[in-house]
């Protein structure tokens, strides 16, 4: 893990249970889950197992609220005095930039909305900053988003998202709409930033192979209702490297995954493990 021996717990989930009256649906049926300043986690689970929900709701932005029962802290503070001081960052699978802006326009925007009494000099040394360490280049600080390709879209929405230099970042399916080799680099660009920064990062994925390269545990989740099916500790050590995935470790890690979603869980073939 990325933090000291005895790390504070940033994040407390206790019996989080979150049922959608409008829809009549039991998405979480009691989540308890305790995450460390630093750790990298990621989120799998079957379609409907309320991965991007337990997301939503450590944000505060779901449409109906908190959870049904129990409560979510974090350093203490609900999820909404969270997001009120702008505690956290968040990234969505598509990169979600006002295309009326361009590349830079959209990076600084958070610095807009939030008011910010930092200098103007500053901001823009600090965006400046975050644009280099996701190696975009400045020739396309002044291009419209509808110019970019979906991965440097992503970068740029990465360093939306850490504009405000906030301790958490939160990621739903980041990487889901790119290509494979588009996907790998940003995998490595993301992990990259993590050891930078010394974030703590919750991401939701569909992928059994990404959650296992990049994060420190692997959370999985049940069918609907959604509960903790497993929790799987990744061994590899730090850094990682791409060639770890063709190991039989990291098979039989993938594996401890693929058999915690159960018959019928699995989520997306593996072709690239070898035994």
């Amino acid at each position: 893990m990325n933090q000291e021996a005895n790390p504070s717990i940033t994040i407390r989930f206790v019996n989080v249970k979150k049922h959608f009256k409008d829809r009549d649906v039991e998405a979480l049926g009691g989540i308890d889950l305790e995450v460390a300043q630093g750790e990298f986690i990621t989120m799998i689970g079957p379609s409907g197992s309320g991965k991007s929900t337990l997301l939503e709701l450590l944000g505060d932005i779901g449409d109906e609220g908190g959870p049904t029962e129990g409560k979510i802290l974090i350093d203490g503070r609900t999820p909404e005095e969270v997001r009120r001081g702008r505690g956290y960052g968040i990234v969505f699978q598509e990169s979600t930039l006002f295309p009326w802006y361009r590349v830079f326009e959209n990076a600084i925007l958070p610095f807009q909305i939030a008011r910010s009494k930092i200098s103007k000099e500053e901001q823009t040394r600090r965006i400046e900053m975050l644009l280099e360490m996701v190696d975009l280049d400045r020739k396309f600080w002044s291009y419209y988003p509808k110019e970019l390709s979906g991965g440097m879209q992503q970068r740029v929405a990465i360093v939306r998202a850490l504009a405000l230099d906030p301790p958490l970042l939160l990621m739903d399916e980041p990487f889901g709409a790119l290509d494979d080799l588009t996907r790998k680099s940003m995998q490595m660009l993301l992990l990259d930033i993590w050891a930078k920064t010394k974030k703590t990062i919750l991401m939701v994925t569909h992928s059994i192979s990404e959650a296992c390269f990049m994060s420190d545990r692997v959370v999985v989740l049940s069918r609907r209702p959604g509960r903790v099916n497993r929790i799987v500790s990744i061994p590899l050590a730090r850094p990682r490297e791409r060639p770890m995935t063709d190991t039989k470790a990291f098979a039989r890690i993938c594996g401890m995954v693929r058999e915690a979603l159960g018959s019928g869980g699995a989520l997306e073939e593996d072709t690239s493990i070898k035994e």
